[in-house]
């Protein structure tokens, strides 16, 4: 490596994550999303090796050819995609297995209240969530931080823990 390239990839180092981003764009001639400064700074200098060196041979580009001919490239996954691995004909069927509820929630139709800043909290619970207000929620935990405005355990809130059993 040439002082000059050295002294270039040195002073990578002292620049702001700012000038590292518009230095990659100057660089690859587009912009990132990255902003983690060792990612910056080691991507750039990468790219000024390759530039000063001549990158990749030509054997290694080859091969990088004929591996991105065959690949599959894909930016989502279809809506119809197979899920696991297939299954062979002779292959005993899957186990069923039953979902087991959360042995502290009470079981659908109970009414839990809670008296919170001088309101009652009521809450509903059913089989496809809980309740309240009219809006179904798919945990407590989601019920509890529009009441609180805060994040926060559903079942502590509601006193649904081992010791707040009521």
């Amino acid at each position: 490596m040439s002082t000059d390239l050295g002294r270039k990839i040195a002073a990578l180092e002292a620049m702001t994550v700012p000038q590292l981003v518009r230095k990659y764009a100057d660089a690859f001639g587009e912009t990132t999303n990255g902003r983690n400064k060792v990612w910056l700074v080691r991507r750039i200098a990468w790219r000024m090796q390759a530039n000063a060196h001549g990158g990749l041979g030509g054997a290694a580009r080859a091969r990088a050819a004929e591996l991105a001919n065959d690949a599959d490239i894909r930016t989502t996954i279809p809506k119809d995609a197979p899920t696991g691995r297939p299954v062979a004909d002779d292959a005993p069927p899957p186990k069923v297995v039953k979902f087991v509820a959360d042995s502290r929630v009470p079981p659908p139709g109970t009414v839990l209240t809670r008296h919170y800043k001088g309101a009652d909290v009521r809450v509903t619970v059913r089989a496809d969530g809980f309740e309240h207000d009219g809006t179904i929620y798919p945990s407590l935990s989601a019920v509890a931080k529009v009441v609180s405005g805060a994040h926060c355990n559903g079942f502590a809130f509601f006193k649904l823990t081992a010791k707040g059993v009521a």
